[in-house]
């Protein structure tokens, strides 16, 4: 196991719900002391905020300048859509280097005469959310130009609980499938982070210094609610906590046929199909008693959303289906849940529409060929559950090393 360097600026407070710091806050708190007198690159974007306010605009406040800024994929402001490739900013007051353009990587010529790469963003805690990946990739970036990486922690919106979903096995690895872990795995990313590196899940990591600004006040137990922070939209189809909640089960359907809300005012809360039978849909899944989670019929229409959603699936087309509502957002499973919509939408389809169901690009979101070849065998959602623990079970002791609330 790798040695991390944990960062903790102030006494530890009493663990509190409601109470909690992030990473940022407790550096802000004490003046970003670490950062002073380096000429540092800073990996974020509109999430890194801390009581409303930007990290940028905290550190200008204490007298603390990035010397550069790189971009995740949506940008610095969140605001480009899912898939867009962006260009770099050098005529920026402090020059901007996207990582979703020409390159997903530090150039080795932007990291010239810089002393520390500094990442704060918040992540959905779902492996194909790309910001883990863009965190690697930089961390690899650091590694090879001898230059120390330090995470600024948040939470993980679904808890560090909960763990769901196939490990991702023999399929290459890709920028929406970069670690072998599971779709919901349940670490912050500064943990993350040192378990990319001590288990070499990337390579050229074993001389990265990594350091953690650990948050105070965070218990695994606590999603997103029981912070008490606010949520700010991590990309244009985030912006609600609800479809966050929900969008490790509900976003594999990006990989179907199915519509999965694109293109309207819920997304990842809507799942359907034109023609099919919303209230036998939703009939079906409520006598499932899934837990925390209640399905009514509805048709709704996507629509053209510029900058959040110019083509989705059906546009201007009536689709039939189901809104998801979390009644409790403790119980829910989400990607339980994403699984029984999954084979409740395919068996809803008329037998030649069924085999169009799955699309290019679901087994790399599912992390596995097993999930689609189980369902279209006839399994059930809680059959494939049961294929999916034995990983599971594997990764929660290969995690625990480096779990650090």
């Amino acid at each position: 196991m790798a040695v991390i360097l944990v960062l903790i600026l102030s006494l530890p407070i009493p663990s509190l719900a409601g109470t909690v710091k992030t990473g940022a806050e407790v550096l802000s708190e004490q003046n970003f002391l670490p950062l002073h007198g380096k000429r540092f690159a800073l990996v974020t974007n509109q999430s890194a905020v801390v009581g409303g306010t930007h990290i940028i605009e905290l550190m200008r406040q204490k007298g603390v300048h990035p010397a550069l800024i790189f971009t995740p994929e949506h940008g610095l402001k969140g605001n480009a859509e899912d898939g867009v490739k962006l260009a770099d900013d050098d005529s920026a007051t402090i020059p901007v280097k996207s990582l979703y353009g020409v390159t997903k990587k530090p150039r080795p010529e932007d990291l010239k005469g810089i002393d520390l790469i500094v990442f704060d963003i918040q992540d959905a805690g779902v492996r194909f959310y790309t910001y883990i990946s863009t965190m690697g990739l930089a961390m690899e970036a650091a590694a090879q130009a001898g230059i120390p990486f330090m995470v600024l922690d948040r939470p993980n919106p679904l808890g560090g609980e909960y763990v769901a979903g196939f490990v991702r096995d023999k399929i290459p690895g890709s920028f929406t499938s970069l670690y072998p872990i599971p779709l919901a795995h349940g670490m912050t990313v500064g943990e993350l982070a040192g378990m990319i590196k001590g288990e070499a899940m990337l390579p050229g990591l074993a001389r990265l210094e990594l350091s953690v600004v650990r948050m105070q006040g965070w218990e695994r137990g606590m999603r997103w609610p029981d912070t008490t922070l606010t949520w700010v939209a991590t990309s244009p189809n985030l912006a609600a906590l609800d479809s966050v909640l929900l969008y490790p089960g509900t976003g594999l359907l990006e990989g179907t046929g199915a519509s999965e809300g694109r293109g309207s005012s819920t997304p990842f809360r809507l799942a359907g199909w034109p023609g099919i039978d919303a209230s036998a849909l939703a009939q079906r899944l409520n006598e499932q008693q899934l837990p925390g989670v209640r399905f009514s019929p509805v048709l709704f229409t996507p629509v053209r959303l510029p900058g959040i959603s110019s083509a989705p699936k059906y546009r201007d087309r009536e689709v039939a289906g189901v809104s998801i509502s979390i009644t409790d957002y403790r119980k829910l499973l989400p990607v339980e849940t994403g699984v029984s919509v999954l084979k409740a939408l395919q068996e809803a389809l008329p037998e030649k529409a069924r085999t169009a169901f799955f699309r290019g690009g679901f087994d790399d979101m599912a992390g596995s060929t097993v999930l689609r070849k189980a369902l279209v065998a006839g399994l059930s959602a809680q059959q494939v559950e049961l294929l999916w623990t034995p990983g599971v079970e594997a990764f929660l002791e290969q995690r625990r090393p480096y779990l650090l609330y």
